[in-house]
């Protein structure tokens, strides 16, 4: 399957960088959200992230002009019928998702692929609740969107080669770097991240450095562009906690017990940038 045409629910921080990766790359993209002022506060924000890369001579003022000209937006699933691939860009909430992917099939082209853009949450488990659970798969792409290259595209137990070749190779063609996942709580790099994050908070907690010489050491002998606190603080301490809760409740296994800080900042409210103070202040 050559995908063209992709479906978008959600208009988001999420739906509307993925809305956006796909104009730029010449791909017609209809979004829908519950209401207008979603979708319009969407396309605000692709208008802007457009016209940064112009000012910084990345991309043409026409180019800009021809990449909106390819973002369609609705209130009505019913425009998904001419779509190659409907990705589901919801709030990270299950119950959500379900409403959502079981309004959608009556929605979907008979060849359609669907795909959820989660960062925790099974494949398997999400296909379970489709009319074809052999053509979902996971498209998980990285914030910001249209800057970062990696998309982990993810296999359900019920994922087909057909469906799973399609999207790897739309993957490539939006010029991001796919890498296949077998299906897991946090797949691959977040099952790698949020632990480190979670050993920063041992450490700090332990009194072993300060937060600052933490991130500044991973900084500079490892090369990381930003701290584990810091980013912890970027995330969102309360999603750093879930997410471990999730790998603890998943395995079983007590290297995924959240460190005794981080339980005590989020429980304090202290919850990073979103609400002002984290590790640090804002």
């Amino acid at each position: 399957m050559n995908i063209q045409t992709v479906g978008i629910v959600g208009s988001g921080t999420m739906g509307s960088g993925i809305a956006q990766a796909c104009a730029v790359c010449g791909v017609t993209a209809h979004v829908v959200d519950i209401n207008q002022a979603a979708l319009d506060k969407g396309l605000a924000s692709i208008s802007n992230s457009l016209e940064r890369l112009v000012t910084k001579e990345k991309l043409s003022a026409s180019d800009k002009l021809q990449a909106l000209s390819r973002i369609h937006t609705s209130t009505d699933y019913a425009v998904f019928k001419q779509c190659d691939l409907v990705i589901e860009a919801a709030t990270e909430n299950l119950p959500l998702k379900i409403k959502i992917l079981e309004q959608l099939q009556s929605h979907l082209r008979a060849d359609a692929v669907l795909a959820s853009n989660t960062s925790s949450i099974s494949i398997t488990q999400l296909a379970a609740v489709t009319q074809h659970p052999e053509r979902f798969i996971g498209m998980h792409f990285f914030n910001p969107v249209p800057m970062m290259a990696l998309v982990e595209v993810i296999r359900g137990l019920q994922t087909n080669d057909e469906s799973h070749a399609a999207v790897h190779a739309f993957a490539l063609a939006l010029g991001k770097t796919p890498i296949t996942v077998k299906n897991a709580p946090g797949f691959v790099v977040n099952r790698i991240l949020v632990p480190m994050i979670n050993e920063a908070f041992f450490v700090l907690g332990e009194g072993i450095a300060s937060a600052e010489d933490i991130d500044q050491g991973m900084k500079l002998g490892c090369n990381h562009p930003i701290g584990p606190l810091a980013l912890a603080d970027l995330v969102g301490l309360d999603v750093c906690l879930a997410v471990m809760e999730v790998y603890f409740n998943s395995y079983s296994d007590s290297k995924y017990r959240a460190a005794p800080l981080l339980r005590e900042m989020v429980a304090a409210g202290r919850l990073g940038r979103k609400s002002g103070h984290g590790v640090y202040r804002y």
